[in-house]
């Protein structure tokens, strides 16, 4: 391909992609700036400028003009729970993105009208109140005009979930229904089931009701999760750790992914975790599990990473700020060190779910004990997610018992919430990502996707970088924010260390892997307020073309249509294109009227108007 004098040439180590004409930010210190680079067989075999490349042009090289473009590491979103949002993806109705509640109910009256009888249309999770600019959740009212006859499921955060008369009908709620522990179904005068469902403060209610609805089946799980993958292809992830998950099983809920690693047919590295489900039973399926597999088994694409991120399900804490904290039973301690052991004594490390600094001790506490036996860490790579309270003294203890932290963009979507009930003191550290950073720990970040906060990572490095809400609330100051290098390092190299694998991924350097992304914004330049709406132009993965858009239409991989054929995704897609954020639109809307009204006067002065008052075109805009 006779690009900009790179000509092609038969050579035995001809690289099988060229990136040229670009701005490469490498996430390498000792280069961290290029201009092009070359991969072969998978890893980044050169970095450098076209002169530099150029030699390693063959017939069958795809050569990649960027354009100028800037070009990253390809993104590793460190707590995302991609192996269940895959096997449901094409089944959702997303409203992330979506900027008014009155487009939410249009496309959910849309979908409503083309979903067949037996089946849901379903909004689980990526949104939140505070995006929409009534700044509300839809009512049960609402959604039963919407949807008079077809199911609807409209979950909201850990918080609360939304159903028509249809859905609750199809679940068998009625007056006679008891509500389970730690949720509530609310009721109208008569008894009757509203339709509203509240986690009080346990999510379980909302995930149970949830999981009565069809599922796919056979190969339209494989569909669903290669275009879910695609998705997040398209904004320059190209690996991810699943944090497995509520009413997600091992190994059935992992048979999905597992043949299309052993097909060569994913586009995103996973890196997994295994969770016991059920109170009561966790040693025994760890002990199984122990006995199955171990960590690192796998390969480059798909590999086994650990437990959690929960171990018991007494230690866990629930993340619904709209709840007071939920107080743990007294005696946990006794089962988890019980399953801490174990996997201690097996090689096998972990992540674990916690919120709230309270839980936080306690588990260390446990963790302290083993240590002093020296049976902690033994080597093995350990971190606590969420953590939005924990404390100074907190994170001194984990740095000291050698651990990690994972951090998501919760707040962006529960910002508020967690305000009113905790004051914007508490808001303002939630969670304290400098003072992790300033101890010298390992901190990643991701979203928690899908079913909180959205999977675009570009909303989570604004949230990092900016400190706000996608309401735009601010609620982190600037000495608890971080640059765009700090924040991109922590979804690439940081990411990358928590799985083991920062001696191959995380940057752009000769024989790491060959994932990257071009994107379709300078990340490091663009306004601020606009971080949220950068998307990938092209994103390459281990040297594969995974995904392409714009100039580079049609370079990636062919995917199966989308079945089934009323899928949501296959109308609306998946996450919903903006445009330019809110204020922004507004600002560039007064200087176009402003413009007009000077074009106006200059055109009165010079006679070719009468000089009267213009009238607004839209009478919508008349006062």
């Amino acid at each position: 391909m006779p690009v900009g004098g790179l000509i092609p040439r038969a050579v035995d180590d001809a690289a099988d992609v060229i990136i040229r004409n670009a701005k490469i930010y490498t996430g390498d210190s000792s280069r961290p700036h290029a201009g092009a680079l070359a991969i072969r067989d998978g890893r980044v075999t050169v970095v450098g400028d076209d002169a530099e490349v150029a030699p390693y042009v063959g017939p069958a090289t795809t050569v990649v003009n960027a354009l100028g473009r800037r070009v990253v590491p390809g993104l590793n979103d460190a707590h995302l729970h991609v192996i269940r949002g895959g096997l449901n993806y094409v089944l959702e109705l997303r409203w992330d993105g979506v900027t008014s509640l009155r487009q939410a109910l249009a496309m959910l009256r849309e979908q409503a009208a083309r979903t067949p009888k037996g089946q849901w249309v379903r909004v689980v999770g990526g949104w939140s109140a505070e995006q929409f600019a009534e700044r509300r959740l839809p009512t049960p009212a609402e959604l039963n005009a919407a949807a008079p006859d077809t199911p609807v499921f409209v979950l909201h955060l850990y918080q609360s979930a939304i159903m028509n008369r249809a859905a609750l009908q199809a679940v068998g709620y009625t007056k006679d229904t008891p509500d389970p522990k730690g949720g509530q179904i609310v009721r109208g005068r008569n008894g009757e089931p509203n339709g509203m469902l509240l986690a009080a403060p346990s999510a379980l209610i909302l995930y149970s009701t949830l999981a009565k609805a069809p599922l796919l089946e056979g190969e339209d799980k494989k569909t669903s999760t290669r275009h879910f993958l695609r998705e997040l292809n398209r904004f320059g992830l190209t690996s991810a750790i699943d944090a497995a998950g509520g009413f997600q099983n091992f190994p059935d809920n992992y048979g999905t992914v597992t043949e299309l690693a052993r097909d060569g047919q994913l586009s995103l590295r996973i890196a997994y975790h295994l969770f016991p489900q059920t109170p009561g039973q966790e040693l025994d399926d760890l002990s199984r599990w122990i006995e199955m597999v171990r960590p690192e088994d796998g390969d480059e694409w798909l590999r086994l990473n650990g437990a959690g991120e929960n171990l018991t399900w007494a230690a866990a804490d629930f993340e619904n700020f709209a709840e007071p904290r939920p107080e743990l039973s007294g005696d946990y301690e006794t089962e988890f060190e019980k399953a801490v052991r174990l996997l201690m004594e097996h090689g096998w490390g972990f992540r674990l779910h916690a919120t709230y600094d309270e839980t936080i001790r306690r588990d260390l506490a446990v963790f302290e004990k083993l240590a002093a036996e020296g049976l902690f860490p033994a080597g093995n790579r350990w971190l606590f997610d969420h953590a939005e309270t924990v404390s100074r003294d907190s994170l001194d203890r984990i740095a000291a018992l050698g651990g990690a932290m994972s951090v998501q963009n919760r707040m962006s979507f529960q910002g508020e919430a967690f305000t009113r009930r905790y004051g914007s003191g508490a808001a303002a550290e939630a969670p304290p990502v400098r003072a992790m950073l300033e101890r010298g720990l390992t901190v990643g970040a991701g979203t928690d996707a899908t079913r909180v906060s959205s999977y675009n990572p570009w909303v989570a490095l604004h949230w990092l970088i900016s400190g706000r809400t996608i309401g735009g609330l601010a609620i982190r100051p600037p000495q608890n924010r971080v640059d765009r290098e700090t924040a991109l390092a922590m979804y690439t190299r940081a990411g990358a260390a928590l799985t083991g694998e920062e001696d191959v991924k995380g940057v752009l350097r000769p024989g790491f892997f060959g994932d990257l992304a071009v994107l379709s914004d300078d990340y490091f330049t663009v306004p601020e307020q606009e971080i949220p709406h950068i998307e990938s132009l092209l994103t390459v993965v281990g040297g594969r073309i995974v995904h392409a858009a714009a100039d580079y239409e049609g370079l990636d991989e062919e995917l199966p249509p989308i079945s089934p054929v009323w899928s949501p995704v296959a109308h609306f897609g998946g996450y919903q294109r903006t445009g330019l954020p809110g204020v922004r639109q507004a600002e560039l809307l007064g200087q176009a009227v402003a413009e007009s009204e000077l074009h106006r006067q200059w055109r009165v002065r010079r006679g070719l108007v009468p000089e009267t008052a213009s009238t607004p075109f839209d009478p919508c805009f008349v006062l």
